[in-house]
């Protein structure tokens, strides 16, 4: 008997190699081996070769904003502006990201962002706390022009916290000129995805965990918050109870780097790619038991906050009876950052 990847090309470009393995391999071998090859093939070329088209965006306009609730580093539940910024599309080309759908494939033209923020501004009420989310890197200067850093600062001058996202490797000086530039305190939120040996290479994020480290040292000693992005199920992790206890790893090693706060991701479809490894036994959703016992168990660390993201979720339920229930507490535990009684059915 034999196990054997399938095999998807497209034009000279692989996923996955034809790779047969004995009987006697045990399962994380098979696991490993399977990995091996698709790091060797994953890249952007292919990851690109494989989405369908994106999105109309205007470029003085964000593509989206949200009034919402989030419990701050002081306990304290506030309300929070959320402004997604349309910009040039992130270098880094992962392998399950779907956020390229509101980009642009130019460098962001001056005075676009600040424009987006005004207008976000006309449509929001006050907030104390706002994200500006970009799809990418806050600090890529062909996302967010630097010549823009003093309008933006200046936008920004009624909210007491800003946080921004950012990749690890884009960490560096001109950080801290824009946060002098801010009036507020200031938190970068950062993919660390997962720490799995061989899962993370084969993300194509192109960031190792000492990355993430070395990032979040330097930030901190600046005195700026960071916030970690962690996958529950990425792609090529295909057991139940390892994608629970890898989360659970990962959020821990985030909190030991000095996170204040790790938002759990469960990995969708959508962009193309991941469809393609789901068909080729490469990538399984979670299911929803899966989402809430992992977000039960990192609470449980008590090493900080820690969030749900709850975007989608009915992708991952299979139940119409007890979804809407089921929502509604982690909904709820986001904001009250304590477990509550799971919601009983017979699904």
């Amino acid at each position: 008997m034999y196990v054997k990847c399938r095999r998807f090309n497209r034009g000279e470009h692989e996923i996955a190699e034809n790779v047969i393995f004995p009987e006697t391999s045990s399962d994380s071998a098979i696991s490993t081996i399977r990995i091996f090859f698709l790091i060797k093939n994953i890249s952007n070329t292919i990851i690109e070769s494989y989405r369908p088209a994106k999105e109309k965006i205007d470029v003085m306009r964000p593509y989206a904003w949200l009034h919402e609730e989030e419990v701050q580093k002081d306990g304290i539940l506030k309300k929070v502006n959320t402004i997604f910024l349309t910009n040039r599309e992130c270098p880094f080309k992962c392998t399950m990201c779907d956020l390229w759908r509101h980009t642009l494939d130019k460098p962001t033209p001056r005075g676009a962002i600040p424009a987006q923020i005004e207008f976000a501004h006309q449509q929001l009420p006050y907030a104390p706390v706002v994200k500006l989310y970009n799809s990418g890197n806050f600090f890529d200067g062909k996302a967010i022009p630097k010549s823009d850093y003093n309008s933006i600062a200046y936008l920004l001058r009624g909210y007491n916290h800003v946080i921004v996202e950012n990749h690890p490797k884009l960490t560096g000086p001109f950080i801290d000129e824009f946060r002098l530039s801010l009036n507020s305190t200031f938190e970068i939120a950062m993919g660390l995805e997962t720490i799995h040996p061989e899962v993370l290479p084969a993300l194509n994020k192109q960031v190792t965990k000492e990355d993430f480290l070395n990032a979040s040292e330097f930030l901190i000693k600046k005195g700026i918050d960071v916030r970690a992005f962690i996958l529950l199920n990425p792609p090529f992790l295909l057991d139940e109870n390892e994608n629970i206890e890898w989360c659970i790893k990962s959020a821990e090693y985030a909190f030991d780097c000095g996170v204040t706060a790790c938002t759990i991701i469960p990995v969708r479809e959508g962009n193309g790619i991941m469809e393609k490894l789901r068909e080729s036994g490469q990538f399984i959703p979670p299911r929803f038991k899966a989402i809430e016992s992992t977000f039960d168990r990192i609470l449980q660390l008590n090493k900080g906050r820690v969030f749900c993201d709850t975007w989608d979720l009915e992708k991952f339920s299979t139940c119409v009876n007890c979804f809407d229930e089921r929502k509604n507490r982690l909904i709820k535990m986001n904001v009250e950052q304590r477990i509550l009684p799971r919601i009983v059915c017979t699904c």
